[in-house]
Order: C-alpha cells, then structure tokens, then sequence
C-alpha cells in the first residue's frame, strides 16, 4: 500500500513543493504562447487552406495575364504608330513616282494610314474592355488576401485570449491553495477576461462567415465577368485581322499589276 500511495500521480495527490512547480511549468508554458516565444497560432482547417492556396494562385496567374494585356495593348499601338510612319513615308514615294506605281504607293499609304487608326482603336478597346477588367480583379483578390492576413490576426487574438483564460485558471488554483483572500479580485478578472474572450469568438465567427459569403459572391461574378472580358478580347482580334486582311487583299491586284508591267 506504501508503494502503490508512492506512485500516485494525481494533481492534489502530490507533495505542495510539486503542485506549485507544476504551477510554474504550466505558467511558464502558457506565458511563453502569449508573449509569442513560440510558433505563431495558425487555423488547421483543409478547406480554409485550399481557399487560401487557390487565392494566391489566382493572383500569380491573374497578373502574369494582365502584364501580357499590357504587352497586347502596348503592341497594338506601336504597329498602329509604325503604320503611320510607313503611309507618310510611302505617299511621299508615292509623289515622287508617276503613273500607275506612284497611284499604287499612294494607296497602299491610304490603306497604312486606315489600318493604323483600326489599331489605335482596337488597343484602346483592348485596353478599356480587357486589361482594365484584369486589373479590377488583381486589385480584388489583393483585398482577399487582405481580409485573409486579417483574418488570421482576429484568429491569433482569440487563441492568445484563450491561453491568457488557461493562465487565469491556474492563478486562481494557485490561489485556493495559498491565498484564498484574493480570490474575489481573480475571479472579476477571469469573467472580465472571459466575456471579451467571447466577443472575441463570436467576431472571429462573423469574419468566417462574410468571407465565405464573399468568396462564393467573387467566384460567381469573376466567372462571368472573366467570360465576357475574353469573348470580347477574342471578337476584338478577329476582327482586326478581318480587317487587315480585306485592306491588304485589297491592294494585290494594284500591286500585282505595277509588278508585271
């Protein structure tokens, strides 16, 4: 019986030396979280993370393809300035001819002229109806990721108020056992620390529940709006090569005849 009393374990079942020793380990321990010594707090949640590894994703590939609207826009004008240049250039050679090839160069510099303003036209389309849209929705899924950082904040606050409870509950056994006369004024600040961590939980609560709200919303509309920024971009380049192509299709007969003479 003497053996079996020595090797009990229990909390109140240990000399007073060792029940406050553990007391200090688990203060130690939990001071240790809330002064942030250790591993910040992160939610372990599968789907919350496949949200946050698809948001960053999307905002890597949502850039690359804006920066490459960019490029498509800064194109378009530059070959609509280079066109300019070519129909000035051509009307003067044009002028230095006579006959039928200076009247050829003259309209070749006419249609040059018209394709450059179908160009300038289509990089500003280009510009107001694609690569704008990409660039709302860059700036949308930055304020996502802004809202998750927050977030994760709101998550860290709540979890270091539920350790700093842990505190206060050991302070208050520590209490019981040595100075019970404090006990009153431990206990206001435990409901005190109690209470605000429930308004803690319950805005922790409503951030999950209005992101989740807004993240089917975006999906929804980012569908649509992506759709119709695409038909459009791709309704925007056939067209402009219909119409490069009938202007220069134009031309051959012209041409060809200047070139068999």
């Amino acid at each position: 019986m003497e053996r079996l009393r020595s090797q009990e374990t229990g909390i109140f079942k240990t000399k007073p030396a060792d029940l406050m020793q553990f007391f200090k380990d688990a203060q130690s321990k939990v001071s240790d979280i809330v002064l942030g010594k250790e591993k910040p707090v992160e939610e372990s949640n599968f789907e919350y993370e496949k949200l946050k590894h698809y948001i960053f994703e999307l905002e890597n590939h949502l850039a690359e393809v804006q920066n490459h609207a960019y490029r498509l826009v800064k194109r378009h004008r530059e070959l609509g300035q280079s066109l300019s240049d070519f129909s000035k250039a051509v009307k003067l050679l044009g002028a230095c001819e006579g006959d039928a090839l200076g009247k050829a160069f003259s309209e070749l510099g006419t249609k040059s002229e018209a394709l450059s303003v179908k160009l300038q036209k289509e990089a500003h389309l280009l510009l107001m109806n694609f690569e704008e849209p990409l660039k709302d929705y860059v700036r949308a899924v930055q304020s996502i990721k802004a809202t998750i950082a927050e977030r994760a904040n709101v998550f860290r606050h709540q979890c270091e108020l539920a350790e700093t409870m842990k505190l206060k509950e050991i302070n208050l056994d520590k209490l019981m056992l040595t100075r019970s006369y404090k006990m009153g004024e431990a206990e206001h600040e435990y409901k005190e620390l109690k209470a605000e961590n429930e308004e803690a939980t319950r805005g922790f609560e409503t951030i999950v529940r209005l992101m989740n709200e807004e993240i089917v919303r975006f999906q929804e509309q980012k569908t649509l709006d992506m759709g119709i920024a695409f038909h459009e971009f791709a309704k925007g380049q056939a067209r402009l090569a219909n119409s490069i192509a009938d202007a220069w299709r134009s031309l051959l007969p012209k041409l060809e005849a200047c070139s068999t003479q």
